[in-house]
Parts: C-alpha cells; structure tokens; sequence
C-alpha cells in the first residue's frame, strides 16, 4: 500500500507528500499531467448502469498540471520546522562542535548568532549541538566558544522531501536522491 504520494509541479519539482485519497482526486480531475514509479494502487468505486465498477489507478509519484497555487508555494523558504526532525537529520545527528553522534532525545538546536543577540531560526543559522555543548555555548558567538566542525547549509528541495518524508518508496526516494546538490550530507 502507498502510504503517500511525492506531488511534483509540472516541471518535476517536488511540492509535497499527499494522501493517496488527495491523489485520487488529482486523477479523477485529469490534473495528472505525468506519473513515475513501478508500484500502483488500485481504488474502486461505484457502478456503472452497464455493471463495470469505476477503477482509479494511482502511481507513488505524480506531477499535477494546473496548479497555480504549487507555483507560488514552491518560490517560499523551505521551513525549518520546530520539532527539530529535519535538522537533526540534516546534520547526521551529529554535534556541530564535538562530533559525536546522539539520539534524537540528547539533541538540542543551537543558534550560531544566539537568539539574545539577534539570531533567527534559520537553516544558516541553526546548527545540531549535543545538550552539553549547547549549554557551555549558551549565548556566546562560535569565535568565543570552539568552531563549528561542519556548516550549515539549506537543503535543496528534494533534500527537504527526503529528510521529511515518512514512509518513503524506493521509486521517490531514487527520484528525490537524483535531484540532490554533491555537497547533500544525504550522499554521504
């Protein structure tokens, strides 16, 4: 079973994971323009006057035509979200200033410029720092503390599906994985 599908817009850029139900929909309205993947999901619905009962297929990646609506979602800033899922798995679970590997649980987001000093939650601001380094930071600047072992970066749109993707097919994971920059820590 498809747990969701990846939607892109019409040029193949990602635009969000989707129920299979939302999907239905998209191809019931013919805004499917394209679709990719070797699994299908086959939904039922009412009778015809003629006995057939209706058929939707769906595939796990469609692109959907018409929507002017992915186009302007599309030019925002990916978010960093405030669960820490996706920077945390941007980052390897790995503390930017001692290099130990953590769970999620002894992980916390750290604020290069701290957030006294004018910091935002930013993807080039934020970094993952184990519990105890952020606390022997706590609101000095990186200069006056230890440097950062790696940097920050925003990830590309089809990085931001992987990390937040749940259940994610082989099909949209190779798709996604295709569309990474070289510098990605998912390649890594």
């Amino acid at each position: 079973m498809i747990a969701h599908i990846l939607a892109l817009d019409i040029a193949g850029n990602p635009f969000g994971w989707i129920p299979a139900q939302d999907a239905v929909i998209y191809y019931a309205t013919g805004k499917v323009a394209w679709e990719l993947g070797g699994l299908s999901m086959v939904f039922r619905g009412g009778f015809q006057r003629s006995g057939l009962q209706s058929r939707i297929t769906i595939k796990p990646i469609i692109a959907i035509a018409g929507s002017e609506h992915m186009a302007r979602k599309l030019r925002n800033e990916l978010p960093l979200g405030n669960q820490n899922y996706l920077l945390f798995k941007r980052d390897r679970y790995t503390c930017a200033y001692c290099g130990d590997r953590f769970s999620h649980k002894d992980l916390s987001r750290d604020h290069i410029l701290p957030r006294v000093r004018g910091g935002k939650d930013t993807w080039m601001n934020c970094v993952t720092a184990c519990r105890r380094c952020n606390q022997e930071k706590g609101d000095k600047l990186v200069q006056h503390f230890r440097p950062l072992l790696y940097v920050p970066y925003i990830p590309c749109r089809a990085e931001h599906y992987l990390l937040s993707g749940r259940n994610v097919l082989a099909d949209q994971h190779d798709y996604l994985a295709a569309q990474l920059p070289k510098h990605s820590r998912l390649l890594s």
